[in-house]
Order: structure tokens, then sequence, then C-alpha cells
């Protein structure tokens, strides 16, 4: 067998949807699928999907002469990594699943358990726009804000398995209730489906980020105004996180990066006027698209198979 042989099995689990793949050492995908999640069948039915795709996947990778050498698993919510636990998920509904021995139990195979983002924010460091920066930190802007500090290609976990939280940061005391139960978090005011909501409010018109984004382009006032005003509150986020971090590069993905130069530009205008003795990193769009949760799962089970084999 040869390295050219060898493919980890990788899934990234949302909310709404699973995207598979079967992914070389190299991060070249050789094979992608993608399922429904339907996280309304409860967290069982979650748990028995994510086994049965991932054993589908194994079974062919060896039909098509591959060998599989690992699985990597990414979720959202709260993932305590060392113990391969699914702590918590809103969106899918895992309380305490122990994901990663389940899954090593039915491939037999070496797994690894992420979470989405970090994992995101490690396929971006190693494979994507933040490639050989050495310190970068992914923020991930879409339903919410959350973030991974990768450092020389490894990303924090944190004590509790909740390092990365930059969405819950504080940037407006008065601000709109955030889903966690405090007023004025970052994702609060910033996230994609925040821009959306404090537009409808304003205008009683229903609008999606996008839209707002592109109607401010266009010159309409109130829709200039909301865009303005969640661009601030992202700026005044991430310097906060360079303050934090002293990283080289911050790669903005999720589906606010879509906005292309009409978010960049004033972000980074606006980041700029709010850094003192703080060195400016780069600032620029995720690179991987939707492929990176799949990749940085992939990476991580690869680096586990490293630690295990040493």
């Amino acid at each position: 067998m040869t390295s050219g042989d060898e493919v980890v099995v990788a899934l990234d689990v949302g909310g709404t949807g699973m995207k598979c793949a079967l992914v070389r050492p190299d991060g070249a995908t050789v094979h992608a699928e993608r399922h429904a999640t339907d996280a309304a069948r409860g967290p069982e039915a979650v748990v028995g999907t994510i086994l049965d795709v991932a054993e589908g996947l194994a079974g062919k990778a060896r039909a098509d002469g591959l060998t599989p050498v690992a699985c990597g698993i990414a979720v959202p919510g709260v993932v305590d990594e060392a113990r391969g636990v699914a702590v918590w998920s809103a969106n899918v509904g895992f309380r305490d699943v122990p994901l990663r021995d389940l899954a090593r139990e039915r491939l037999g195979l070496p797994t690894a358990l992420g979470h989405d983002v970090r994992v995101g924010g490690l396929a971006e460091a190693r494979l994507g726009a933040g490639r050989d920066a050495g310190h970068v930190l992914f923020v991930a802007i879409g339903t919410g804000i959350a973030a991974a500090h990768v450092v020389d290609g490894s990303a924090a976990v944190g004590a509790h398995g909740a390092a990365g939280e930059i969405g819950h940061i504080l940037v407006r005391p008065d601000g709109p209730p955030c889903g966690c139960g405090r007023p004025g978090c970052l994702e609060a005011v910033a996230s994609a489906s925040a821009i959306g909501r404090r537009y409808a409010e304003l205008s009683g018109t229903p609008a999606t980020a996008a839209e707002v984004a592109d109607r401010a382009a266009d010159g309409e006032p109130l829709a200039g105004r909301v865009w303005r005003e969640a661009v601030e509150a992202l700026a005044d986020g991430l310097a906060t996180g360079q303050a934090l971090f002293d990283v080289a590069t911050i790669v903005i993905g999720g589906g606010l990066a879509q906005a292309g130069p009409r978010l960049f530009d004033p972000l980074r205008t606006a980041l700029h006027e709010r850094l003192t003795f703080h060195r400016e990193p780069r600032l620029v769009a995720a690179a991987l698209g939707d492929e990176a949760g799949c990749l940085g799962a992939a990476l991580l089970a690869l680096d586990t198979l490293a630690k295990e084999s040493r």
C-alpha cells in the first residue's frame, strides 16, 4: 500500500445537512456526498444516520481500491475533543453523545471529533486563505458568529471545549437580545440573521443580509445604515480578537463573506481605525467554501492518527 491509496472518511454535520467526503492526506477530495440531517427526528436518529453514512463511505473507499485509515467528524455546538463527546448542540439536539467512540466502534478506525468552526479554521489555516500565516483567526459569519484561533496548524480548544465564541463578545451593551440570553453580543448585531432581522424591524419588509447588502450598494439609506452598523460592530469584535490573539491573518467565512468587497472594503477601513499599537492583520475571504468543514475534519483525524502512532 502506498500513501496514494489512503483516505480519511470525513463528515461535517449541520442542523440541515451533512457534507461528507473521502479525503486524501494532501487535502484532495476523491469522493463527496451530501445527506439530510433531519434533526427533527431526534438525536438518536441523527447519530444513526452519521454512523450509517460513515460506514457507507468507508465501504465505498474499499470498493474503489482505497484504504480508509481514519474518520473525522465535525459537529456544531460545544465539543469535548479530548473525550470525543458532542456535549451540546441546539442545531442537532446532541447532549453528551460519545460520537467518537461510537464511530470508532462501528468503523474500526481511529476517529476524531471536532467542532465545525474549529475544523473549518484548521482547513483554512493549513490549506486555504490562511495558508503559511502561522497565526490565523478564522471567523464564520452566518446565522451566528464563531471563530477559531489557529496557531501553527492547531486550533485552540479551550478548557471546556468552548474556545472561539467571538460571537458572544459584548459590543453593544444596550443592543438587541442574543440567543444566549444577554443583550448586545456581536452575533446579535452583526450576524447575517441579525442584519436581516434589524432591517425588517426598521422597514417592515423582510430581507436577507444579502438583500440588505444589495440595497445598501444601490444607495438605499435605511439598508446603508443597517449595513454600516453591522460592519462597525463586526470591526469592534475583530479589534478585540486582534488585541487578544495578535494574528497575522483574519479569514472571514460563512454566508456573509459572500458579500465580497461590499463587506471587506468598509470592514478593513473600520478595523484599521480601531487599532492603535496592535499590528494590523491581513483580512481576507475564506477560500474553501463549504468544503472547509470536511477538509478540516479529515485534517483533525490525520493529526489524531499521527499522535496515536507515535
